[in-house]
């Protein structure tokens, strides 16, 4: 296949696309991402989301293994657009061929410079996730960087509680008391973790794409805005490991 060829293509599918989904894969078993596009634009019909992925859904959960795992979600909000949330959700039910994730833990869009993470930031999120419960698409939601001033907010408002809260330890060497002593008072599972508070900026997303594609240009990328990075793991929980890990991506196009 002539590479040049193959380049125009995909070019040309990512004009015609609104919506970019991203699947890297089974990061465990070190898959590649591969596009997953028609040899020819003859062969496009330019639907309006653009899809790439590894050429076999080799993180799907089958039925007959379904209870043996667990599979837990951290979606990182770049925008703060509730739909977003149940598109991701949606997504990974789909790629991972489940009908309920069993966690997720959300991590909105952090509040203007300056200001601070405020219960009114979280509200719109959360909502939509107790939605998503409600409809068992969900099983159990949690929160992360939350201290306790702001997860007892939560607590007391929200119809379903927050089931655990992440803490980056990078911040805080020790758990603080006063969240510590809250969590295990109403039953919240506290969990570390070390991500970045931006997992994935504006500027890497385009770079990404630029990189897959040769001679792209910054125009061809400026109208794209970067939804949101869902990182999974399915767990084995009779002996703790993790089976698959990886990471969907939704970018959109603005509109004209």
């Amino acid at each position: 296949m002539d590479p040049h060829n193959t380049n125009t293509e995909a070019k040309m599918l990512l004009s015609q696309a609104k919506t970019l989904r991203l699947h890297t894969g089974n990061l465990v078993s070190r898959s590649r991402l591969k596009k997953k596009c028609p040899g020819s634009p003859s062969e496009e019909d330019f639907t309006d989301t653009l899809e790439c992925s590894i050429p076999q859904p080799t993180d799907a959960i089958t039925p007959e293994e379904r209870e043996e795992l667990k599979v837990s979600v951290k979606l990182f909000l770049c925008e703060p657009v509730e739909s977003s949330i149940r598109d991701a959700v949606e997504m990974a039910c789909q790629t991972l061929a489940v009908s309920q994730l069993d966690s997720v833990i959300i991590a909105p869009p952090g509040p203007l410079e300056g200001d601070s993470l405020m219960l009114a930031h979280l509200q719109p999120a959360w909502e939509e996730l107790e939605s998503l419960v409600r409809s068992q698409k969900i099983a159990a939601i949690g929160t992360s960087d939350l201290d306790k001033d702001l997860m007892e907010q939560l607590y007391n408002w929200a119809q379903v509680k927050p089931s655990s809260n992440q803490v980056n330890l990078a911040s805080c060497c020790v758990m603080p008391p006063d969240l510590t002593a809250f969590a295990k008072e109403f039953d919240i599972q506290l969990l570390t973790h070390n991500d970045p508070k931006e997992l994935m900026s504006a500027a890497t997303f385009q770079e990404t794409v630029k990189g897959g594609l040769q001679d792209l240009q910054d125009q061809d990328l400026n109208d794209w805005r970067l939804e949101w990075v869902l990182r999974y793991s399915i767990i084995v929980k009779s002996r703790g490991i993790i089976k698959a890990k990886g990471y969907l991506v939704s970018a959109r196009k603005a509109s004209p």
